[in-house]
């Protein structure tokens, strides 16, 4: 069997994508799109494909603006589509100027369809835009975000809590669906004695922490230490913090590792309801607990909140309310041999395995 997998505007390494690719090239042949922005050539490895886009990313401008400029980029994977020999579209993003051209195309030419939804995509996709223009730009992204969804053979979300609000809005019915968290790619026992008093915020994206850093000052004063791991940013300029640029993924799982916590409270937009993030199971939730590290998690992350109470991993703060949440993270570490102990119990279910790879090959096989 043959699978074309579009990566779209992810780079070649992409972990979530690059699993896939990985992963089915075991037992079938791909093809794979992928984003860069060098002058790369198609070439083939194995039995996989490579098919680089460049692309510029930056383009300067209004969204609307940014969205033009895509035409070209999804005219391109739109002729792939077309044209390539394949018997599954597996698709990791819709094309943003072009939403539901692929998903026609494919389904025109009998072609299975997989669609692997990273995020929220109503709420996520030009997720900048003004509130009531943005209020707009949900309702028609819903209605085309549906009709993807209905073009789909088979939804892969990244939680159970994404899938089941879609599904009560869309209707799709569950076996055409699959859950594929994040997963991290080993696992680091915890070890105590390396452990430094460490709040850390990893990731290579900014987020913003305005709640948190009065919460993080105080701790601060008690002894903790702040480190940014993965970006260096301005938006850290007002808080004491030591920081790392980005790192290979190995070195990024042993810096985390020596961390007491791993910060994940954070606002990726204004919107503090914004359900790409409060239903979301990102890597760095996944990636500190294989790395042995327990997690600060906001309440109001749903997916999340609920696993770290349930198997006791971290803990649970409203970071708006500064002296209940001192006090949680204090007494967490007064009691982090415990939680070091249910972490090690659990991790293996935070990462990558055999099992579950022949769990994602045989639902894409079906």
């Amino acid at each position: 069997m043959k699978i074309f997998i579009i990566g779209y505007m992810h780079p070649k390494l992409d972990k979530r994508v690059s699993r896939t690719v990985s992963s089915l090239s075991k037992s079938h042949e791909i093809i794979y799109q992928y984003w860069t922005d060098k002058e790369e050539k198609k070439y083939q490895d194995g039995n996989i494909t490579y098919i680089p886009i460049k692309y510029t990313k930056g383009t300067k401008g209004n969204p609307f603006k940014k969205l033009i400029n895509r035409r070209t980029l999804d005219k391109i994977i739109c002729d792939l589509v077309e044209n390539e020999d394949y018997d599954i579209l597996y698709m990791h993003h819709f094309l943003a100027s072009r939403p539901l051209e692929p998903f026609k195309i494919a389904k025109k030419r009998n072609k299975k369809i997989v669609y692997d939804i990273h995020e929220y995509h109503p709420e996520n996709f030009l997720a900048e835009l003004p509130a009531i223009i943005g209020d707009l730009k949900t309702a028609v992204l819903w209605h085309l975000f549906k009709k993807q969804l209905k073009l789909s053979d088979l939804a892969i979300f990244v939680s159970g809590e994404t899938l089941n609000d879609v599904i009560d809005k869309v209707g799709i019915t569950k076996d055409k669906t699959f859950i594929m968290p994040n997963y991290a790619n080993f696992i680091l026992k915890p070890d105590i004695q390396k452990k430094q008093k460490e709040i850390v915020l990893v990731g290579k994206v900014t987020r913003k922490i305005e709640d948190e850093k009065k919460l993080l000052n105080i701790l601060i004063n008690k002894g903790f230490s702040f480190k940014v791991i993965g970006m260096d940013s301005q938006e850290f300029d007002d808080i004491p913090h030591a920081s790392t640029s980005f790192l290979p993924y190995n070195e990024m799982m042993e810096e985390l590792s020596k961390a007491a916590f791993s910060l994940i409270s954070y606002n990726t937009v204004k919107d503090r309801h914004y359900k790409n993030d409060i239903f979301a199971l990102p890597h760095k939730y996944y990636d500190s607990i294989a790395a042995g590290t327990p997690v600060i998690v906001k309440e109001s992350f749903i997916s999340m909140a609920k696993q770290v109470e349930e198997l006791g991993i971290g803990l649970v703060i409203n970071p708006s309310n500064i002296e209940q949440s001192v006090e949680k993270i204090q007494k967490a570490y007064e009691n982090y041999e415990t939680i070091l102990k249910n972490i090690e119990k659990y991790q293996k279910y935070f990462v990558w395995s055999q099992e579950k790879e022949q769990e994602f090959l045989k639902i894409i096989e079906l």
